[in-house]
């Protein structure tokens, strides 16, 4: 039997019928749609949606975006939530609105986290060329806008012709549902195209479930990597998101209990183990604890489970300085396994554990970092607290209060600034989702948005979206989303006039914070250095429907964030923060170059200061085997 659809009511009922199986918990592999319709879709996926919801053959959501780019983030958050299982469609219109999501895909593919992307193109006939917004390109006749896609996406394809949309879809939903291949999967779409009909097979829009395997690591890899950790005197487990995606958490803890070695975490393995679990010892890296960087600066050796190593992570290769340091990497992909001339284990975070515990034969170590931890914590207090000389609250202030409000299954959201560091040295995550850092591509703006998808995938948890007001004036248009929607949210807008984490980094490397302030221009030095603009970003996100408390101080905040878990709405809490005070540091090193000459003593100075970090950093060359 044959149906008669377009490809967009094809596109739309394939994807209704697309599940994922893990464990034997299935779910819907696209969940919904997100989109904002132009010339380029309203017609066709615009209409195929719209029939689908007045006719409920086949249920699909839809949900009204505000920015194609925010959108891309929103399905990035709801499918992160949901371990990569379950996510959600983006279609945009041609030309702007499809570049737009340029930013999103690379932040899903960085990050690891699959996204359908659904562009519009140019007409598949050409007959009237150029359409508007069409990009000509005198060398090549089939070449739009979104090739840009290309190397951003882990799956890309062009639909010309109607038959040509099974193997798209069959594709696309194969990268999708694969955690070692993820990430943004692009399927374009010409406008024209997806209005023709087509004699589409039932076999098409059969029930379709994708099964998510526990790939079982290799018994001589295991034997292999479990020799090399019982010859350790000094090991350290590096806890990636790969531990959180696999559902590993209890594995882990078993296995550090087990072991003894101490567990350091990166941004996307936060929440991994407890804050207060016996092995934990907090972040590792450029935005790490004191303790985890002075543990990785001795292991010798090093058991990454389900982290790609960014350099945040290892310090631009300073973090890990013992001269024999070797590494084994437990990761479901063999390219992130191999990283740092790594013995590879390659399994699924949880298969892999659960066959490297016996394998070690009951070795336990010994560590003395607890008191290390002890003292930590206790700075981290007194961080939470604040200096009473500052008149106006520091963000480790916002951030104790911020947790202290948390519930253990609350959410907290961030991704840009100075926020994420001193978030993963001072928040306190006590479950596996707890803590929602987006810190692959560090995207200002996907606060909101990603905060909005978090809610979506899990509506009964409290969402808190820490934004600062350089990320806020980036992208808050979801707000209006979230509103219409009926998604509360709870949205802690940190003011401090500028861009706090790079005139810091400015200051670091000489620049004395050069155009990274929000204030007026001078006309005597040329800079930023006058008066403050006189923006209220409170009022606009008033006008944007939301409620809104104005907070002076961190009690203020407190009570304010009491009555916005009460409420039933969005709810924008507004504070300004001293920008010059910043938290405790994490005792590492970032490499950022410096000027190799310069006239400025701050650029030479800076220059001074980066020589000596270099000379720290290794290229991990020892085999871990």
């Amino acid at each position: 039997m044959k149906h008669r659809l377009t490809v967009a009511q094809a596109v739309v009922r394939f994807l209704a019928n697309q599940f994922t199986e893990r464990d034997g918990i299935r779910q819907r592999a696209v969940a919904g749609f997100l989109g904002i319709f132009g010339h380029g879709n309203v017609a066709g996926i615009g209409q195929a949606l719209l029939q689908a919801q007045r006719t409920g053959s086949p249920e699909m959501s839809y949900l009204l975006a505000r920015n194609e780019q925010a959108m891309v983030h929103t399905a990035v958050g709801y499918a992160r939530m949901r371990n990569r299982l379950s996510t959600l469609a983006c279609t945009a219109s041609i030309g702007p609105g499809s570049t737009n999501m340029l930013t999103g895909a690379a932040l899903a593919t960085v990050n690891r986290i699959p996204v359908l992307l659904l562009p519009s193109d140019v007409f598949a006939t050409r007959v009237a060329v150029p359409v508007l917004q069409e990009l000509e390109d005198p060398r090549s006749g089939d070449v739009s806008v979104n090739d840009a896609f290309r190397p951003l996406s882990r799956f890309f394809d062009r639909v010309w012709r109607p038959e040509q949309l099974p193997a798209a879809l069959l594709g696309a939903m194969r990268v999708l549902t694969d955690p070692v291949e993820t990430g943004a999967v692009t399927v374009c779409l010409p406008q024209d195209l997806q209005t023709e009909a087509y004699d589409y097979p039932d076999e098409l829009f059969a029930e379709r479930i994708w099964h998510v395997t526990r790939p079982a690591p290799d018994p001589l890899a295991v034997e292999r990597a479990a020799a090399v950790i019982r010859g350790a005197r000094r090991p350290l487990i590096v806890a990636g998101g790969g531990v959180i995606y696999s559902e590993a958490t209890a594995q882990l803890d078993r296995f550090a209990r087990e072991t003894g070695i101490p567990v350091a975490d990166t941004q996307a393995g936060k929440g991994a183990l407890s804050w207060d679990h016996p092995n934990a010892v907090g972040g590792v890296g450029a935005t790490g604890s004191p303790v985890a960087n002075r543990l990785a600066g001795h292991a010798d050796v090093v058991l990454g489970i389900g982290t790609r190593y960014s350099d945040f992570t290892t310090a631009s290769r300073t973090a890990f300085r013992h001269p024999q340091v070797r590494f084994v990497n437990l990761n479901v992909a063999s390219f992130d396994a191999g990283k740092l001339s790594a013995l590879p284990l390659v399994a699924d975070a949880r298969a892999g554990l659960a066959a490297l515990r016996p394998a070690l034969h009951g070795r336990r170590f010994t560590g003395d970092f607890h008191d290390d931890v002890a003292a930590w914590n206790a700075t981290v207090d007194r961080a939470y607290r604040g200096s009473k000389s500052n008149h106006l609250p520091t963000q480790a202030e916002v951030i104790g209060v911020v947790n202290d409000a948390c519930g253990a299954r609350d959410v907290v959201v961030q991704a840009a600034g100075s926020l994420p560091g001193d978030l993963q040295r001072l928040f306190r995550a006590r479950d596996p989702k707890q803590y929602h850092v987006e810190y692959g591509y560090s995207c200002m703006g996907f606060e909101i948005a990603g905060a909005l998808g978090i809610k979506l995938a899990d509506p009964a948890r409290e969402v808190y979206a820490l934004v600062g007001d350089g990320s806020y004036l980036m992208m808050a248009q979801e707000l209006v989303t979230a509103i219409a929607e009926g998604v509360k949210l709870i949205v802690v807008l940190v003011q401090n006039h500028g861009f706090a984490s790079i005139g810091a980094l400015s200051e670091q490397v000489g620049s004395q914070r050069f155009g990274t302030s929000y204030r007026f221009k001078s006309a005597q030095t040329g800079d930023y250095d006058g008066a403050l603009l006189p923006v209220d970003l409170a009022a606009n996100a008033e006008s944007l429907g939301a409620a809104v408390i104005r907070c002076r101080t961190a009690a203020d905040l407190a009570e304010g964030l009491k009555r916005a878990r009460e409420a039933d709405r969005l709810t924008v809490l507004h504070i300004e923060t001293d920008p010059l005070a910043g938290g405790p540091g994490s005792e590492s090193w970032w490499d950022v170059p410096v000027a190799e000459v310069a006239t400025l003593h701050s650029t030479r100075h800076a220059r001074t200061g980066y020589l000596e970090g270099k000379r720290d950093q290794r290229h991990h060359l020892r085999p871990g085997g």
